[in-house]
């Protein structure tokens, strides 16, 4: 190993000093006369070699910090624990461009939401600062007071924590993440009645208000439990109504008014076998009859609309593939119309929104099942949960089948166990 250079750190000669050294270095007839001194004034320079090679160097004003920080750098270097300062002085924009295009591309809907939360979000409040000018304190205050809603809060977060751990990686563009001990309020709580699906019987009181067109696709929601893509995504070729069952292997979505074929449900627990009633066969029948989709399967990729669509089983009105929003035109007065619906303002969104949803069905489906007493994990499988969900601890473990419980206990004879003992 090459033996340190005696002279590191280094004075540096100064055009303003009048020691000797500087004054033979940059003589007054050239630089100008100056009150002359025995000591220099110059800085004191420390050279380092980083990891690659390359040599660097820093100014100080007094010999004793030049050593300090090499005695720092040195360590640095040799632990591997050394970041260049010079690469993380470039703004967070510019880190984006480099950084968005390395991510594995995720779902279209997942990509999308990003992109937005940058261009919307991020961009316009950090894009022009530097990464090395990121604080903790700053990023808390803007989540916390300038980022409107629980969910955006979170999603930005996700996504600014992940560009800056990327540049901690990145040969050590900063030292540490300022973003990682940011937080964020709990999301807003919701009372369980607040999360409680219709019943039955208010199921069967608004299908009594829904065109006759519609109601096969309501009471296939109901009797099975698909989320809505599911459903509308569900093709002829993966129904056996001699078996009883259909099996969920893709889903319709839709991003930014665009209609898409996903090759996957929500999650791997999404590919699975649903059980079929006798109304949802019926259900699947009607429309069948009516539309004769084609038992195969078209590729991805191809035009939802135009050839995919002659293989769905629930289709439009006019054939065409059945959208959530246009369903919705058709829901909300058939809701309103059996004096069921109740309109809520999101505190969060301040979105007005209907109760029952059509996704309450699925909750429907939950509950029903439930009550027949099938398995917990059995109710995630056939519902594609991955593990214990929301629906079905909320459903499973009904803060009224527990409260019969510890009352039962407490107070047994409310439950007939005196009358027991009597006799």
């Amino acid at each position: 190993m090459p033996r340190r250079a005696a002279n590191n750190p280094r004075q540096l000669r100064s055009k303003s000093c009048g020691c000797a050294l500087c004054m033979e270095e940059y003589p007054p007839e050239q630089h100008g006369d100056r009150k002359r001194r025995r000591d220099c004034v110059g800085s004191w320079q420390a050279r380092y070699r980083d990891p690659a090679g390359k040599q660097k160097a820093k100014n100080f004003a007094k010999k004793g910090e030049a050593d300090d920080f090499l005695d720092d750098v040195r360590t640095r270097v040799r632990r591997r624990t050394y970041n260049d300062p010079v690469r993380g002085e470039i703004t967070l924009s510019e880190w984006w461009d480099l950084w968005w295009p390395s991510q594995p591309k995720k779902a279209v809907t997942t990509t999308n939401r990003k992109l937005s939360n940058w261009s919307v979000h991020i961009k316009p409040k950090w894009g022009k600062w530097r990464l090395c000018d990121l604080e903790y304190i700053e990023l808390q205050n803007w989540l916390t007071n300038e980022v409107k809603g629980y969910h955006t809060r979170k999603k930005c977060l996700e996504l600014l924590n992940m560009m800056l751990r990327g540049a901690v990686k990145d040969g050590k563009r900063i030292p540490f993440n300022p973003a990682a001990e940011v937080d964020i309020e709990s999301a807003p709580k919701k009372h369980a009645d607040d999360l409680r699906p219709p019943t039955k019987e208010q199921c069967a009181l608004i299908r009594e208000h829904v065109p006759m067109y519609y109601r096969p696709i309501v009471v296939f929601l109901e009797e099975t439990g698909l989320r809505w893509g599911e459903a509308t995504g569900l093709r002829w070729e993966n129904v056996d109504l001699e078996a009883q069952h259909f099996k969920v292997k893709e889903v319709l979505s839709e991003d930014n008014g665009k209609l898409f074929r996903k090759a996957a449900p929500k999650s791997v627990a999404g590919f699975r076998t649903v059980p079929l009633t006798p109304a949802a066969a019926d259900a699947i029948r009607v429309m069948v009859k009516r539309w004769r989709p084609r038992a195969t399967v078209t590729p991805i990729g191809e035009d939802p609309y135009d050839l995919a669509s002659t293989e769905l089983v629930f289709r439009g009105p006019q054939g065409g593939v059945l959208t959530r929003h246009n369903f919705r035109r058709t829901w909300v007065p058939a809701i309103q119309a059996s004096g069921l619906a109740r309109e809520v303002t999101n505190p969060e969104t301040g979105r007005t929104e209907w109760w029952p949803r059509v996704h309450d069905l699925r909750h429907v489906f939950a509950t029903w099942l439930k009550d027949l007493g099938i398995d917990e994990k059995d109710t995630q499988t056939v519902m594609g949960h991955d593990r214990g969900s929301k629906v079905t601890w909320i459903y499973q473990h009904s803060p009224e089948d527990v409260a019969a419980k510890v009352r039962a206990v407490m107070a047994p004879e409310t439950a007939g166990v005196r009358m027991l003992k009597a006799v």
